[in-house]
């Protein structure tokens, strides 16, 4: 009984944020997946001057033309020290105009471009081709929306080639558990005989899928919690974790991107299965799960804006090459088995 209350606490919670999100356009932020044109404006000079600085200064946002203030500092931890452009977080007012497509919002994750080139931003777009990809595969994941951004700075501090480019937004936490009916989860370790076992495991094969190795069921350096690169949260008792961070991956095989040497692979574009050991028939499961979205997962190449054809057909081969190793699933099983971790 008291388990079926906090359901229906939480279905309510998240009808009222969905309500709360739909201004007159009529649809939440991540309930369309059309380009948003964007503008913000304000000083990105003095944002980029400390790059280990989270202090967050003031800007306005601009969509359809209703515009917006809120509050912007960097994010990030390795990107803040390759990139030209650090990915940024937006911070929303709570009374944000009901006119803007980002009512509803508090805090939410803006993926930029990195380099202030082409690469840059085909590298952006191919991360976010990434999680469309996990989108076919799971609800139980971030949604996230295309935007083409105008930056300004009044004082002319931006550095060329920094604007306009293509960036996108990833649902918040919050959101996404009101939208799941989850709770999200804080744990120091990862405890592997509580969690759902099917869900992880496509989790593994989606990993292995986009050439991921950027992940692991433990704690990260800069993290009191577990995971990295992973969100815990619990759905019906069971815990689930939600990957997120995807620049590393062979999928998009960014200029920066190195494996850890401790893997002993020498490119991103190596695909190494990096999941826990579990039981063939959960695995075989979340495999086939896996072969049977392939058209679903190819035709998300042709809806990413912006990608080139050159970067397409690169990506268009690279899960093509997963694809076929997979008409064999009893050999890439056994892969996976002869290189899943039994413990951390």
């Amino acid at each position: 009984m008291r388990r079926d209350s906090r359901r229906v606490r939480r279905l309510l919670a998240g009808a009222a944020l969905l309500l709360a999100c739909a201004g007159v356009h009529g649809a939440p932020l991540f309930e369309d997946d059309a380009v948003l044109e964007a503008r913000i404006s304000g000083p990105f000079g003095v944002l980029f001057e400390d790059l280990e600085s989270s202090d967050y200064q003031r800007f306005t946002v601009t969509t359809d033309g209703v515009e917006v203030p809120l509050k912007i500092r960097l994010r990030g931890h390795s990107r803040r020290r390759v990139c030209e452009f650090p990915p940024l977080m937006l911070n929303f007012r709570p009374d944000t105009s009901p006119d803007s497509v980002f009512a509803g919002q508090d805090k939410i994750k803006l993926v930029t471009h990195c380099r202030n080139n082409g690469r840059g931003e085909q590298d952006l777009l191919e991360e976010y081709l990434a999680y469309r990809v996990l989108n076919q595969l799971t609800a139980f994941s971030f949604r996230v929306r295309p935007l083409r951004v105008e930056y300004v700075d009044g004082a002319g501090d931006l550095p060329e080639g920094a604007s306009p480019r293509y960036a996108f937004v990833i649902e918040s936490r919050e959101e996404f558990a009101a939208r799941t009916g989850a709770e999200r989860a804080s744990l120091p370790a990862f405890p592997r005989h509580a969690h759902d076992r099917a869900h992880a495991a496509l989790i593994y094969v989606f990993q292995y899928l986009v050439g991921n190795t950027d992940w692991q069921l433990l704690r990260a350096e800069h993290d009191d919690d577990c995971c990295h690169n992973l969100e815990l949260f619990t759905l019906d008792g069971a815990l689930r974790f939600v990957p997120y961070d995807f620049d590393l991956t062979g999928l998009v095989d960014a200029r920066y991107a190195y494996p850890d040497p401790q893997l002993r692979i020498k490119r991103v574009r190596q695909r190494l299965y990096r999941g826990l050991c579990t039981d063939r028939s959960v695995l075989a499961a979340a495999l086939e799960r896996v072969r049977a979205a392939r058209g679903a997962i190819l035709a998300e190449v042709d809806r990413v804006p912006g990608l080139s054809e050159k970067n397409a057909r690169s990506a268009r081969t690279y899960l093509a090459d997963f694809f076929d190793d997979a008409e064999t699933p009893e050999d890439l099983l056994e892969t996976f088995e002869r290189r899943c971790i039994d413990s951390y």
